[in-house]
């Protein structure tokens, strides 16, 4: 008798291939048969209807930001059918990173967790916030990540456009990243600029692969503010060129044409030299400010240049500050009739913590970039606030609702492969991302008539719909669209 069987369901193998009618087996935590007449279940979960997919890995995530995790008990991902999330993103992962792992360790989660160690973390702890490294620096932070790799971080990520990473030259991330081709282990990067700068960061990007010989994940594919626009077929030529040439890099997207990041990332990189009381120095300073508003509106090149000229500042969107008064409005109305530049100094100075929606993207990139079959889904979602970016509670149902079904951007079985085996292979998740005999039992089972996200940047907790079950190591997780209760996730060590 197996321990489980989803019966009846339409069953999407993560490979790419045609759905097929067929019953999964599972036992022990395994899948040990796909087909009909699989014999008695302890429990039978119908699938009749419906998708049978892998469960959904989030290749970029953030929920290591909530202030509760790993001890949350928030399914937001288990309602979007994610199964794995790789936590540790765009060059920030915690200082202490091996007693990090063995927190996660032994302890139930909601979601299997892999972990990156991060750039930024790396050389703040080595450098402080200093722009230059110090003598012995750069051999601490690749000591540093040698540690963390053998603690089983899944890969090195960095955040170019954020301090202290955007400091660092591309000799200094080739380093690091050699030490991740030691260990097999992968490359992901938030680079130095998504708006005018983003060829030459791709190309950088590139060429820190090259040069280290490690697999590349160009994290959170956008071409950011209206210059930018167009940019994503150059992009997407680019990275075909490198495969070609040997370069094994892929990239994933969320399915919005909006970002969010701190507020700050607004404002140069070079505001943050010397870290928070320094910032707020400048801010207090009348010429420091019109120096960085120069960089920001004039920059002599585009690297650490900020966000200000991919956006405007009806476009600017405060979703956390201090001040509640702020909330839900944009930058444009807080000015009034003032200067919108120096009105983002005074937000900034009042709450160097606050966050921001910025909408800088074009419906047309991104549906190009969804298209491409080097591209897959990553939510870049983190803290679980009031007012936020719906990615956070939506990604993978707007992803399949919106544009797999509704704008037919791609078929559904290629969608479901974006989802699962493209991003288990990338990051050497063995086991994982496709269904068959052997491969751990993570499954989702959705409705793909009804499957969505109706979340808005006012209101993004909503629910999503059309994730009816969810299997984590053969135990159901979600049945019927409610949360089971229990955490069937675990902490995923790299080999």
């Amino acid at each position: 008798m197996h321990d489980l069987v989803v019966s009846g369901g339409t069953v999407h193998d993560g490979l790419g291939g045609p759905g097929r009618v067929a019953d999964v087996a599972v036992n022990g935590g395994r899948v040990t048969a796909v087909g009909t007449g699989l014999g008695a279940a302890r429990r039978v979960l119908d699938a009749g209807g419906l998708v049978v997919a892998p469960g959904f890995i989030d290749p970029h995530s953030h929920s290591d930001m909530h202030e509760e995790y790993p001890a949350s008990t928030d399914p937001i991902k288990l309602f979007q059918g994610v199964t794995t999330e790789i936590l540790g993103n765009c060059g920030f992962s915690p200082p202490d990173f091996t007693g990090y792992m063995d927190k996660l360790d032994g302890t139930p989660l909601v979601a299997n967790a892999c972990v990156l160690v991060g750039h930024n973390t790396l050389r703040e702890a080595a450098n402080g916030m200093g722009t230059a490294l110090r003598p012995g620096a750069l051999e601490r932070m690749c000591e540093a990540a040698d540690e963390a790799f053998a603690a089983g971080a899944v890969g090195i990520s960095s955040g170019l456009e954020y301090a202290p990473g955007a400091y660092g030259d591309t000799g200094e991330l080739v380093a690091l990243a050699t030490v991740a081709h030691k260990w097999r282990r992968i490359y992901t990067t938030h680079m130095r600029n998504e708006g005018e700068g983003l060829i030459a960061a791709v190309d950088e990007a590139l060429e820190i692969a090259r040069r280290a010989r490690v697999r590349l994940q160009v994290s959170h594919c956008k071409a950011s503010g209206p210059r930018a626009h167009g940019l994503s077929l150059v992009v997407l030529k680019r990275l075909r060129a490198a495969r070609i040439a040997g370069i094994d890099v892929l990239g994933d997207i969320y399915p919005y044409t909006a970002c969010s990041t701190g507020l700050a990332a607004v404002l140069p990189a070079i505001a943050l030299e010397g870290g928070e009381e320094s910032l707020l120095k400048r801010l207090a300073d009348p010429a420091e400010r019109a120096a960085l508003r120069t960089i920001a509106e004039h920059p002599d090149e585009w690297y650490g240049a900020g966000i200000w000229r991919e956006t405007t500042p009806e476009d600017i969107l405060i979703v956390e500050h201090k001040d509640g008064s702020l909330l839900g409005r944009t930058l444009g109305d807080i000015a009034g009739g003032r200067d919108p530049w120096e009105v983002l100094c005074d937000v900034v100075a009042a709450d160097p913590e606050a966050a921001t929606v910025l909408t800088t993207m074009s419906e047309d990139d991104l549906l190009s970039f969804l298209a491409d079959p080097l591209i897959g889904v990553g939510s870049d979602g983190g803290l679980t606030t009031p007012l936020g970016h719906p990615r956070t509670w939506g990604t993978f149902p707007r992803y399949l609702g919106r544009y797999v079904r509704d704008k037919q951007a791609l078929p559904l079985a290629e969608a479901v492969r974006r989802m699962t085996s493209l991003t288990a292979t990338h990051f050497g998740l063995t086991g994982r991302g496709w269904i068959g005999v052997g491969g751990h039992a993570d499954l989702c089972v959705f409705d793909p008539a009804t499957i969505g996200h109706e979340g808005t940047f006012t209101e993004p907790g909503i629910r999503p719909t059309g994730v009816q079950h969810v299997v984590m190591a053969g135990k159901v997780a979600v049945a019927d669209g409610e949360f089971a209760g229990e955490r069937h996730g675990r902490l995923i060590r790299a080999a």
